[in-house]
């Protein structure tokens, strides 16, 4: 007679109660099995950042360290479900919870050979067992899962018990769940799986430390094989799809979660708290290209310089991609400081609104002449980052050339204050050092973000209308900055800007800027749907020496509108209320921009400021250098009545083959008016 061991007698006893359990299980009436108290059933589940197509950007552990993600029906591949049902629990749709004739079947064995060789346990009872983390082996356990089961299955569908299993079966390591393990180890959502990757998904909860493929690959395959059989068997696959996933290699590695848009994820995570689902407008796609982008950008500039970028649908305001940094990470470029969203000066970036501005008061139009020279307002005296004044110049060349002190001209005549205002209305939070401003923030004095100045840009393109941009959330309509006039005269001019060295020469409309001391560098770009930003830098604000936003941000602005898409889409036509002429034919006050400093400037006659009258003065290899103080240019030199140096538009002029002796100098200004300085050379 067969003896079978005391501890797999009581494994037989389990059994049998089991068993009677499941026999009883079909009477509505039974009393104990309506007063289960069912374990708690709202399953915590990581938060997921989504894509604007349902992609997965982030997702977060749980409170206990664990990827525990939701997985609904349609989210799992029916192959995978079929194999499961085939493999673990075959009657699954149609009994209670408890399965009576896999309970005697299981009797049956554990009789005949002396152990238990199956189990009897349903997908229902293992949900029940994982619900409430109780062991397996124990009297008092197994008639407890047998018993949440029933209650379990009378409470709940047969889809919402799957969905709960896809959701807490373990996976090995801090996996739970058929999504987690898929992105774990196939690098995919579970939607579409090959037989093999089903078949390992279907054997791993079995035992998942001892099978788990990362660390026990030859013992996952076999469990794998042993799965694929029973699916051959069962009819759930053709058996050339059996031996084909045979071949199939196993992974032998976790891969790391998707971590698209950290820095962005953070925020909406952080501002949303208690969602599970987080809808961003975000490009997945887009937003891998462009994180791509931002670490060759910094590649080659050692490692401390840092770079964001950010992209936007100006007509929709809807944000498509947001690149914090080049890496998220804790290094020498503090890459986990989100640098869209760091305040910076903005350097030239601010002069087209100040341009657009001028246009709207009526104080100026592109073609309207204004002065690069030497200005003082009040104790501020300006001066071009590259210490160069260009003289008469119109003022679509000056935005073109970011010269300072037509811009600060154009800010003293407006006003400070109204283009700070002109700035918020824009959606931008700029921080003003004192709180007052002053004529510097036309040339950066003044901390944004990234972001807001995209914001800016693409009310410039819109036709001067700010519209927020928006992450998440619907649109809202903002406040007009400029007239749709002014805004269309910004963007022709800054459309005429020539591309970096070795861009495609098109027509976007993009501005750089260089902040005091080479701390940043910008580009901001638009054509006639999409805005993109550029910031480079250094994460903690130090200089980076020798960096200008034309040479370093300008070229990755325009390798991420190639990534973005292949050309680019038309500026609008001009509005029909555009003056479209040239200077000439301007009305007279605006052929001439005459601010309140300029006009006093204009009232001093020219001076010869070098060399001064009487002075003795040693020629150098080169000539003279001759320079004006005061007066209108262009500017013409005589020496001794005869033109050296005509229509010179700086102020500054080196003169070659005047030999030693008294000389006669004599300067005339653009107006007409003269002055003059005798000089010995030797």
């Amino acid at each position: 007679m067969l003896r079978v061991r005391p501890f797999r007698a009581r494994s037989l006893v389990v059994l049998a109660l089991a068993l009677w359990v499941g026999a009883i299980a079909r009477d509505q009436g039974d009393l104990w099995v309506e007063a289960t108290v069912l374990p708690g059933l709202g399953i915590e589940t990581s938060v997921e950042v989504l894509a604007r197509d349902g992609r997965l950007l982030r997702a977060y552990t749980v409170a206990d360290g664990r990827w525990r993600m939701a997985a609904a029906m349609g989210a799992v591949d029916p192959g995978f479900t079929a194999m499961l049902v085939a493999y673990e629990d075959k009657r699954f749709y149609s009994h209670a919870g408890v399965d009576p004739w896999a309970m005697a079947r299981a009797v049956a064995q554990a009789v005949r050979y002396g152990r238990v060789v199956s189990g009897g346990s349903t997908l229902t009872m293992q949900v029940a067992r994982l619900l409430e983390a109780s062991g397996t082996g124990q009297l008092a356990g197994k008639l407890r899962q047998a018993r949440v089961a029933l209650a379990l299955e009378r409470r709940l569908s047969k889809q919402q018990i799957l969905q709960l299993y896809y959701q807490i079966a373990p996976y090995g390591g801090n996996l739970e769940g058929v999504r987690a393990a898929s992105l774990a180890y196939f690098g995919k959502e579970p939607r579409r799986l090959t037989p093999a990757q089903s078949a390992l998904l279907v054997a791993l909860p079995q035992s998942p430390e001892g099978r788990r493929p990362d660390r026990m690959p030859q013992a996952a395959r076999a469990a794998r094989e042993k799965v694929l059989a029973r699916a051959v068997g069962a009819g759930v696959i053709a058996p050339d799809q059996g031996r084909a996933a045979l071949r199939e290699a196993v992974p032998v590695a976790r891969r790391d979660f998707p971590a698209l848009a950290p820095h962005l994820a953070d925020r909406v995570v952080a501002a949303t708290p208690g969602a599970a689902l987080i809808r961003t407008t975000i490009d997945a796609s887009l937003q891998a290209r462009l994180e791509g982008l931002a670490v060759e950008a910094v590649a080659a500039h050692g490692d401390r310089l840092q770079v964001a970028i950010v992209v936007a649908d100006h007509r929709s305001g809807e944000m498509l991609a947001n690149v914090g940094s080049s890496a998220y990470r804790a290094d020498a470029r503090l890459g986990f400081v989100d640098m869209t969203r760091a305040l910076r000066s903005p350097g030239s970036t601010v002069k087209p609104l100040v341009y657009g501005l001028a246009f709207d008061e009526g104080l100026a139009h592109p073609e309207t002449l204004i002065e690069d020279r030497p200005m003082d307002f009040g104790g501020y005296a300006p001066q071009n980052f590259d210490k160069v004044f260009r003289g008469m110049v119109r003022l679509r060349e000056a935005l073109q050339l970011s010269l300072n002190l037509p811009v600060v001209a154009l800010t003293d005549a407006i006003g400070p204050a109204k283009l700070l205002a002109a700035l918020r209305r824009a959606g931008v939070e700029a921080q003003v050092p004192g709180g007052k401003p002053g004529l510097a923030i036309a040339l950066g004095g003044l901390g944004v973000t990234l972001e807001d100045m995209v914001t800016l840009y693409a009310a410039i393109a819109r036709g001067g209308v700010a519209r927020p941009l928006r992450v998440t959330g619907e649109a809202v309509e903002g406040a007009r900055v400029l007239s749709a006039v002014a805004a269309w005269q910004v963007g022709d001019i800054l459309s005429g800007m020539p591309p970096p060295a070795g861009a495609p020469a098109n027509r976007l409309a993009y501005k750089t800027g260089t902040s005091y001391g080479h701390r940043d560098a910008w580009a901001i770009g638009f054509d006639g749907a999409h805005v993109i930003g550029i910031w480079m830098g250094r994460a903690d604000g130090t200089p980076v020496p020798g960096a200008f936003g034309g040479d370093l941000a300008a070229p990755v602005l325009f390798q991420a509108f190639a990534r973005l898409k292949r050309g680019l889409e038309p500026l609008p036509a001009p509005p029909a209320a555009t003056l479209m002429v040239a200077n000439g034919a301007l009305p007279q006050p605006l052929r001439q921009f005459r601010s309140r400093a300029a006009a006093f400037a204009v009232a001093d006659a020219p001076a010869v400021a070098f060399p001064p009258d009487g002075a003795e003065v040693e020629l150098m290899a080169d000539g003279l250098l001759l320079r004006v103080r005061g007066g209108v240019g262009p500017f013409t030199w005589l020496a001794d009545g005869r033109p050296v140096v005509v229509a010179a538009r700086t102020r500054e002029a080196v003169v070659p083959s005047l030999g030693p002796g008294f000389v006669v100098l004599s300067v005339i200004d653009g107006i007409g008016r003269s002055a003059r300085a005798k000089v010995r050379l030797r």
